[in-house]
């Protein structure tokens, strides 16, 4: 019977990256958890659209146009909302001499740095940061598991 590994995949993948950046993993069903990896899911298919491609190009004009670069802009918002609401719940509860996970590092930092006006350690930092390695972490590897598990599958000797 033929299986299909990559939702799988993008599950456990995207549940090590909220561990590392987050401090928590989420369970499989959890309905903020399901709608992030869809929000990040939809955007590695919209990137690679002609509007999205312009739209790196010409900023300005393309928020004028419809299509479905708009998409991938309301999708990085709700991504951001996501993060935003996670680093706020983490400057409440932070403990400087134990950091959980990456955003309470960054927010240590971001103290550390507090009195430097150039510095590029802010919450919109944070928030971008976030979701790059969300958007590279979950597609790059959980393609790169697929693949290994189709030579595996084809290559059965070498395991």
């Amino acid at each position: 019977q033929p299986l299909n590994p990559s939702g799988f995949l993008i599950h456990a993948v995207s549940n090590i990256i909220c561990s590392i950046i987050f401090g928590d993993r989420f369970d499989y069903e959890d309905k903020n958890f399901l709608n992030l990896i869809d929000w990040i899911e939809e955007n590695n298919k919209l990137q690679t659209s002609i509007h999205a491609q312009l739209y790196n190009f010409f900023p300005t004009v393309m928020d004028y146009l419809p299509g479905p670069h708009q998409q991938l802009i309301k999708n990085i918002e709700k991504v951001d909302k996501f993060t935003t609401r996670i680093v706020m719940e983490h400057q409440k509860t932070l403990d400087p001499t134990c950091p959980r996970d990456f955003i309470d590092a960054f927010l240590n930092k971001m103290e550390q740095e507090k009195g430097n006006a150039d510095s590029k350690f802010t919450v919109e930092t944070l928030s971008r940061t976030t979701l790059d390695l969300f958007l590279a972490g979950t597609g790059t590897t959980s393609i790169t598991m697929r693949f290994a598990i189709l030579i595996l599958h084809k290559y059965p000797e070498i395991v």
